[in-house]
């Protein structure tokens, strides 16, 4: 049997149990990242070494929390494989995830964030400030995510980054509550997460959303006007 194969034996499972789309869309992104990464191998191939090796490279490149949800997938996944006995083992039961560590902004002081979050004037600002801070996207990312690229019960969303590659970010509660708000706020049927306020069936714009950023820092007399509009960081 085959991760591939694997893989439908796990999705019809969860879906049985309940799971959402938003959840099922989200792991099986991080399967074909696994995948990418292994080959679709045999599932008797997979040891513990071998998980320890991809996660140790990816790590190069993922935030703890990141790297954290992957290995919860992994888990997850050869748990299922070992307790339906289509491996006579499970690889990934004594693999741990990395130490969460509280990350200060690249640009931003922790007080800066607060004077920003203080000068919102309304909950598209409220949402736009706590997502971007929340999940370091770019600004660019933010303006192509769509409401149903967010999981709300995983504070996740699925955003597509340069070179059209997709990854998962994540948000707190804090973030999930200002993005309820903005949205039941908000009467369109548009499927962006963020549109204008003078006509909410259009999405926002990168530059207009760089303007409100630069709009919030002087109201926040925040210096750094550059750094509000990229805020590489997680919270």
């Amino acid at each position: 049997m085959t991760l591939k194969d694997l893989w439908m034996l796990y999705e019809a499972d969860k879906r049985i149990l309940g799971f959402s789309t938003h959840t099922m869309k989200a792991y099986f992104l991080q399967l074909n990242m696994l995948i990418r990464e292994l080959g679709n191998l045999e599932i008797e191939e997979i040891s513990l070494n071998l998980l320890k090796d991809y996660f140790a490279k990816v790590s190069e490149r993922l935030k703890p929390s990141s790297l954290g949800h992957r290995i919860r997938f992994a888990r997850s996944l050869f748990r299922f494989a070992f307790e339906e006995g289509h491996m006579t083992r499970n690889p990934s039961l004594k693999l741990r995830e990395p130490k969460m560590d509280k990350r200060i902004p690249k640009f931003l002081i922790e007080e800066d964030v607060i004077h920003l979050k203080i000068t919102c004037r309304s909950h598209r600002e409220h949402a736009l400030l706590e997502f971007l801070y929340c999940t370091g996207c770019r600004v660019g990312e933010v303006q192509k995510i769509n409401i149903e690229d967010v999981n709300w019960e995983n504070c996740s969303a699925i955003v597509n980054g340069k070179g059209s590659k997709q990854r998962e970010v994540y948000f707190t509660t804090e973030c999930k509550v200002w993005l309820k708000r903005y949205l039941e706020s908000r009467g369109d049927t548009c499927k962006a997460l963020f549109v204008t306020e003078t006509n909410p069936t259009r999405r926002l714009t990168i530059p207009t959303i760089r303007w409100s950023l630069k709009k919030l820092a002087q109201r926040g007399k925040i210096n750094a006007i550059d750094s509000v509009t990229r805020m590489p960081v997680n919270c």
